[in-house]
């Protein structure tokens, strides 16, 4: 995973230019082009039966073969040239959480002034990608980010459990788009998945990803309940047939979250599946990632499963809350040669 070379770096203005092109043709084809996968799918989703056949028809994983992949990329020594690139292209795909009963207005406020400018001593540093609250909290998290670029995501579908009924799981995510939400991240019904009610699952997601308009759906699958790899691989093609903008390990309420192992095999469903449709769905790795090293293990995984495509932050994110801290003090550290005090970075 080089760095990008000074002769590819766009020019001033340019890549605010580009940026705003890329999602405004983005925005134009990516309902047809979704709508397209979904139609290609129709004889497998036409019935419980069909669908259940299909999943079960996926290869099965192999559990040795995947962890051993996932820890030999985890070894991989990237040059201090690189690290910085990595450093910063990490910050740049952070979904910057607080997802907590305690949560209050003045501290959301927090969060999105630290989100739009992460190190207020260096400018250079990059924003996040978003910000991510709980549904009544979306209007001052997008007040706080104002103009920025920064997304606002908001948990929806009576998150973390899922435990509730759909009409209720759909004002959920209509609210919190109506209170302004770039991007909604849903959990799935895990009860039904794991109870083989597939075609449930998948209508779940079809009607909440009608509901997000034009926000973009995240699909969690918390896949340390799914209880194996083949279900977690199951699981990421019902999503990606129903129409997620994203897939997403897990929401961090529970024991095991993202690990290399289950992100890269969500990474390979994603990457599986462009080739198949032509429609590319992004990946969330969230949970238990705290550190620089971490996170490069991650975009290692990325950059060797699904490939440079998937390197920035319309594709790729981390959902986290101390991990930008540990980033911010590495890349300080790469750029004097010491680390800062603990006052250096803020607690959030």
């Amino acid at each position: 995973m080089p760095p990008v070379p000074k002769s590819d770096k766009p020019a001033k203005g340019e890549k605010k230019a580009r940026a705003k092109a890329g999602e405004q043709t983005e925005r134009a084809g990516k309902a047809p082009a979704a709508r397209e996968a979904t139609a290609s799918f129709a004889d497998v989703t036409s019935s419980d039966a069909t669908l259940r056949r299909f999943l079960h028809g996926l290869p099965g994983v192999d559990t040795v073969g995947l962890e051993a992949r996932a820890a030999a990329l985890g070894t991989r020594s990237i040059k201090t040239t690189a690290k910085a690139y990595a450093i910063d292209l990490a910050i740049s795909m952070i979904d910057l959480t607080t997802l907590e009963g305690a949560d209050t207005a003045g501290k959301v406020r927090a969060l999105g002034a630290k989100a739009v400018n992460p190190d207020p001593t260096d400018r250079t540093t990059p924003k996040t990608a978003a910000v991510c609250v709980y549904p009544d909290m979306v209007a001052t998290a997008k007040e706080a980010v104002a103009g920025s670029g920064v997304k606002v995501a908001s948990v929806a579908t009576a998150f973390p459990a899922g435990r509730a009924a759909l009409g209720v799981k759909l004002a959920d995510t209509k609210d919190a788009v109506a209170a302004g939400a770039d991007e909604i991240d849903m959990v799935i019904d895990r009860g039904a998945f794991l109870a083989g009610h597939y075609m449930k699952v998948y209508e779940e997601i079809r009607a909440v990803k009608e509901a997000c308009g034009d926000a973009r759906l995240k699909v969690i699958f918390e896949t340390g309940e799914l209880s194996t790899y083949d279900n977690i691989r199951r699981a990421s093609w019902i999503g990606m047939i129903a129409g997620a903008d994203f897939i997403k390990t897990s929401t961090g309420k529970v024991g095991v979250n993202a690990t290399p192992a289950n992100t890269l095999l969500m990474l390979e469903a994603v990457r599986d599946f462009r080739a198949q449709t032509g429609v590319q769905v992004g990946v969330k790795p969230a949970g238990g990632i705290r550190s620089t090293k971490d996170a490069i293990k991650f975009l290692v995984l990325v950059n060797e499963t699904a490939g440079p495509d998937w390197l920035d932050n319309h594709w790729f994110r981390f959902g986290a809350s101390s991990l930008l801290n540990d980033l911010l003090m590495q890349r300080q550290k790469l750029a004097t040669g010491r680390y800062s005090g603990p006052d250096y970075v803020t607690v959030d």
